[in-house]
């Protein structure tokens, strides 16, 4: 079965929001029921400040999500000047395994070098192995100096990936 990322629709916002809350959740990342889980569930708020992505499946079924964010804009958090960055990258458990998040840190990434920024820039948390195995592979570099904490209790890694102009349009 094959995997297409694509630019979310209106009527998948509450899947979505769902989705993106339910991977946190079972991941034991935010607790039920605190802001965060709020922010994750307003897919909707996201795609009108960001690009929501979605990865589905030949059936159109729902297997990940992810919010490509522009430098400035309300979502962003360590991106800066010349930079883009994404966010509340989620696959859902059943589509574990199978490429969904590298595929739509891909997009992400594909999406910033046609849009003539420098470096895709993301924050994690420090117990995201996953993720961090997914960012160091796709050459992600650590970024310490950009670390942060939303709130005391939790710290949140940086990662930059210098990105290479596109080739030009034949």
């Amino acid at each position: 079965m094959s995997v297409a990322v694509r630019r979310a629709l209106p009527a998948e916002y509450a899947a979505i929001g769902d989705l993106t809350a339910r991977a946190y959740l079972d991941d034991g990342l935010v607790p039920d029921g605190s802001d965060y889980d709020a922010t994750l569930r307003r897919a909707d708020d996201r795609a009108s400040h960001s690009e929501l992505l979605v990865a589905v499946d030949d059936d159109g079924a729902l297997l990940g999500t992810v919010s490509y964010v522009q430098a400035g804009s309300l979502y962003a958090e360590v991106s800066r000047e010349g930079e883009a960055e994404f966010r509340m990258l989620a696959v859902d458990r059943s589509a574990r395994g199978r490429g969904v998040g590298r595929l739509l840190a891909q997009a992400c990434i594909d999406r910033a070098r046609a849009d003539g920024v420098g470096a895709v820039v993301i924050s994690t948390a420090t117990n995201m192995a996953p993720a961090h195995a997914l960012y160091d592979s796709l050459g992600f570099v650590r970024l310490p100096e950009r670390d942060w904490r939303p709130i005391p209790s939790v710290l949140l890694l940086a990662y930059r990936l210098e990105l290479t102009p596109a080739p030009p349009a034949p």
